[in-house]
């Protein structure tokens, strides 16, 4: 196949209405590695061992020695303990970003929903365990819900844009929680809130699996019955189908009789479900503390994961996976071959920004097919006019 050829057949499958998805976001993986992979060689290192010291830190390759106790499927649950809020937090962007809302506020809604878990629920050491477990999944629903809804009322009611109102509400979150958190429920040691009951954790913890220990995350269920559960809103119901329609058109919407208002309410409490339920598996799963004053780095990495997924709930499976491989796995590549692990946000950085080029992407690859098929054109009417030249000369 030549390079003429070849251009188009990549050109033909971007701009294929049922393979585009998929090629654009496999096209701003293949252009991140290249680009992490020439960081890498200016800062003097293999990037075929850093990408596979990546893979090693969250079980996907053996590494050369193991502590005692733990293996190969101990990195693989921990790594599959920080997934489940990653997954659930991209879910959340995706809910408002289909109804024209960019919620940035991801991570405040998480602290809020795992602070508030963690005092009621966590910290209560009389719950028994099946009880414990439901009602901090019930709190992240609800705190996440109000909270997400109150973003989507300000905008609603006094035409606050989100963007502004999430990026207050995330101050006052942070700030708010970090106060009675130092005043009241810090370990004095760490510095932190204290460690929540065993009881009321989404994650088991010490259990043997193949003679080595293992956190098993409940958390990673709840995240992909999520996924599958906001693709059937999106694709099945009436409800969705409002929602997408106030994001291409709200003007359009209100014409054909959807609730505006209404919708954007909604789909910003769907959203702040969301990530209330991915506050706490993060909170109450993976971390099992908060640092005060501090609000998780997933809460941002989550717009990358849902870009990179084309806003898709499914597509956000794997693309969170690919982003968790880099920010579970960095701890690991730094201390085996020298490299800061902020590398890994970088790498996600430029993740991101691949992976908003998408539609520049298509644009491209239809530019290529037409300039080809102009050609085609004109060198179809060049050979029929040079034909017509040699009868007339007969």
């Amino acid at each position: 196949m030549n390079t003429k050829k070849k251009n188009r057949w990549l050109s033909g499958l971007l701009t294929s209405e049922k393979y585009s998805s998929f090629t654009v976001s496999v096209l701003a993986i293949v252009l991140t590695l290249v680009t992490a992979s020439v960081l890498l060689l200016i800062m003097g290192k293999n990037p075929a061992r850093a990408f596979l010291c990546f893979l090693q830190g969250c079980g996907f390759a053996p590494k050369a020695n193991y502590g005692g106790g733990s293996g190969m499927l101990s990195d693989l649950f921990d790594f599959l303990n920080y997934l489940a809020p990653m997954l659930l937090a991209s879910l959340a962007f995706i809910v408002g970003f289909k109804a024209g809302l960019f919620n940035i506020g991801i991570a405040g809604q998480m602290l809020m929903s795992g602070f508030a878990a963690t005092v009621i629920v966590g910290y209560n050491k009389s719950i028994p365990a099946g009880l414990a477990k439901p009602l901090v999944i019930i709190i992240g629903i609800i705190v996440g819900g109000l909270t997400g809804a109150l973003i989507g009322y300000l905008k609603y009611k006094f035409n606050i844009h989100e963007v502004v109102s999430t990026i207050m509400v995330n101050y006052i979150i942070s700030y708010t929680t970090g106060f009675f958190i130092n005043n009241k429920y810090v370990d004095m040691l760490t510095r932190t809130s204290r460690v929540c009951s065993p009881a009321s954790r989404l994650t088991w913890t010490g259990v043997q699996i193949g003679g080595v220990g293992c956190k098993v995350p409940l958390g990673i269920v709840i995240a992909i019955v999520m996924a599958f559960v906001v693709r059937f809103i999106f694709d099945k119901t009436a409800f969705g189908f409002e929602l997408k329609a106030v994001g291409l058109n709200k003007n359009c919407a209100q014409y054909i009789g959807v609730g505006v208002g209404k919708s954007i309410v909604a789909s910003m409490a769907l959203s702040g479900v969301l990530a209330g339920l991915a506050g706490v598996t993060y909170y109450l799963g993976y971390s099992n503390t908060i640092i005060p004053k501090t609000l998780a780095g997933m809460g941002y990495d989550s717009i990358a994961v849902a870009l990179l997924g084309n806003s898709s709930p499914v597509g956000s499976i794997f693309a969170a996976i690919i982003v968790t491989i880099f920010q579970q796995g960095a701890n690991y590549m730094s201390s085996t071959i020298g490299v800061a692990k902020e590398i890994a946000s970088l790498i996600t950085g430029i993740l991101l920004l691949y992976a908003s080029c998408g539609g520049h992407m298509k644009e491209l690859a239809a530019g290529i097919l037409q300039k080809d098929l102009y050609r085609e054109i004109e060198a179809k009417q060049a050979s029929e006019g040079s034909g017509s030249g040699k009868e007339e000369k007969r």
